[in-house]
């Protein structure tokens, strides 16, 4: 772990890290090992900083209208990290959605972690309507009496900086809370990433801060119904975009294209202000075209990342 959390602490160094989504709850033990060993074989040559593993949850209570896909729930990603990713060597970001898990059960999770090997990112609800098993600055709390010494991260959301001008004083109470980075949901609207990222970087100079870095996500999308859920999730995709993907050829290689250069804009820009960064591309698609785009992209920006 060692090499990702100097990156991380040094607040200079750039860093390529690529995010899964465990295999259903359905899926049997035998093809949940088959699926970490071809994952494995597939990542193992873009010499990643570390692998990102989702903690899924259902948030139908923060967007009332039909979900494009069902939701399925899926394998605890600290379980499937340890009964079938013990042989890869890089750290592991084990993503908990804290409002699933009653205190006692985080804390114990907490206290378990192997120091050579974890972090963690807390997400809170998915809206202002839902109560929490657990809520996130208990979830900090928790983290700050029992494993201070394990990397926290947090999620930012340039979506909700749009919306209500305020994700980068989220940013900075979670930063004072004990978070050390942060990680984006999948970007594609440019713009109000580096809104954010710019917001951030002033205030933290205004109140005496560091800026910690920021993982952008990026990913493919392969069909139109994936641009319907990215909308049900709240990510906003400039109609622009959109356009040109429902009128493209080949829509997985013109998303592609879009999170190549998206993802290129921010490392120019961030260089530019001064603010640490990391990539994070995300695959979490069943199909094989966009997997393997997926892998491809990650492979690309690897190459553009000073590291």
């Amino acid at each position: 772990m060692t090499g990702l959390v100097q990156r991380i602490g040094s607040r200079g160094s750039e860093f390529l890290l690529f995010a899964l989504t465990p295999p259903r709850t359905t899926v049997a033990p035998e093809r949940a090992r088959e699926i970490a060993e071809v994952t494995q074989q597939r990542l193992v040559p873009l010499d990643l900083d570390g692998l990102v593993l989702y903690d899924i949850d259902d948030e139908s209570d923060r967007n009332p209208a039909e979900r494009p896909f069902p939701f399925l729930p899926t394998l605890d990603p600290a379980a499937f990290c340890a009964e079938h990713l013990g042989d890869w060597r890089t750290p592991v970001v084990v993503y908990r959605a804290v409002g699933k898990y009653a205190e006692a059960d985080l804390r114990r999770w907490l206290e378990e972690q192997d120091d050579a090997r974890a972090l963690t990112v807390f997400v809170g609800a998915s809206s202002r309507d839902a109560v929490p098993a657990t809520s996130l600055a208990r979830a900090q709390a928790v983290w700050a009496e029992t494993r201070p010494d394990l990397p926290l991260g947090g999620v930012a959301i340039p979506e909700r900086h749009t919306r209500r001008g305020e994700e980068h004083l989220r940013l900075i109470a979670k930063q004072r809370a004990g978070c050390s980075f942060f990680v984006t949901q999948v970007v594609y609207d440019v713009n109000a990433a580096k809104n954010l990222v710019s917001d951030y970087r002033y205030a933290c100079v205004e109140q005496g801060l560091e800026p910690v870095p920021i993982v952008f996500t990026f990913s493919v999308c392969g069909s139109l119904r994936t641009l319907e859920f990215l909308d049900w999730l709240g990510v906003d995709v400039p109609r622009w975009i959109q356009n040109d993907l429902r009128h493209a050829e080949d829509t997985l290689q013109t998303s592609y294209e879009h999170a190549l250069g998206a993802a290129r804009e921010l490392i120019d820009y961030c260089r530019r202000l001064g603010v640490p960064f990391g990539i994070n591309v995300e695959s979490v698609s069943i199909r094989l075209a966009e997997i393997t785009a997926s892998v491809r992209l990650a492979g690309e920006l690897g190459r553009d990342l000073r590291r």
